[in-house]
């Protein structure tokens, strides 16, 4: 997949496909593709609170520090469980989920005062669901930890569906998460776009062979590949940037 920076369009213009198409703000765009989204670092900006919980918890039972490196490659898009299973192995199911609530206490106190959606998010949610485009979200996210998110954030129903890894046996960076979220959309994995922030959830979005929208809160744009687009945040895409990558698809198959 190529790898592009946000286009430069204000808000509402229309996009120029190479057919010479311009599709208008607010086209319905009917079955052409669905959009899924992770939650944590796409959605919402937490993820530097997600890794203070962490430190706190690393401090608190001696594992030692906890550096950005570590998190951001090999906790950040990981399901919680799966990261504790393997830092204390010597719990069993119970004292698992202990931790886990004692993590996730950590979290909802540093976060909740600067709880917010990423610039421009619900207005590009509101022109998705307004041209037609199926949407579901798809997060490594405890049901408790979304339930945090929605009752603060009120874009829940803007979701057709919302998936949780308890609904699949494989985690990202397996792609079964996304595929179980294409199939509750009813369509084909190819017409599905991912928006993540994590290189897991990008290798799992690939794997599903779904195009990616990478957005750079957790890494920086260089280092999110394979993309199709990468974004800093939602204010200038628009349901017709999106629909672009599909026309590029249909052009090239009709020039093989």
């Amino acid at each position: 997949m190529a790898s592009s920076l946000t286009p430069t369009l204000s808000k509402g213009e229309g996009v120029e496909n190479p057919k010479g198409k311009v599709l208008s703000p607010g086209e319905d765009l009917g079955e052409a593709f669905a959009a899924i989204f992770d939650m944590d670092g796409t959605l919402i900006d937490n993820t530097p609170y997600h890794f203070k919980s962490w430190q706190a918890l690393f401090k608190k039972y001696g594992k030692g520090e906890l550096s950005k490196q570590t998190y951001y490659t090999e906790i950040s898009g990981v399901p919680i469980m799966e990261t504790l299973k393997g830092l204390f192995p010597d719990r069993d199911e119970v004292g698992l989920k202990e931790l886990l609530k004692e993590k996730e206490e950590f979290y909802r106190e540093l976060y909740a005062p600067y709880l917010a959606p990423i610039n421009g998010l619900e207005n590009f949610l509101t022109d998705l669901k307004s041209s037609g485009v199926k949407m579901a979200m798809a997060t490594s996210a405890t049901v408790e930890d979304i339930d945090f998110i929605l009752h603060k954030i009120p874009i829940r129903d803007d979701f057709d569906e919302i998936v949780n890894n308890s609904m699949v046996s494989k985690p990202k960076p397996n792609p079964d998460i996304f595929l179980k979220a294409a199939e509750k959309l009813n369509i084909q994995p190819s017409k599905c776009i991912v928006f993540e922030d994590s290189l897991a959830g990008i290798k799992a979005a690939n794997s599903a062979g779904m195009k990616v929208v990478a957005i750079t809160t957790a890494h920086k744009a260089e280092d999110l590949h394979p993309v199709d687009l990468v974004i800093d945040d939602y204010t200038e895409l628009t349901p017709q940037i999106l629909a672009d990558l599909f026309e590029n698809d249909e052009d090239e198959r009709e020039s093989a």
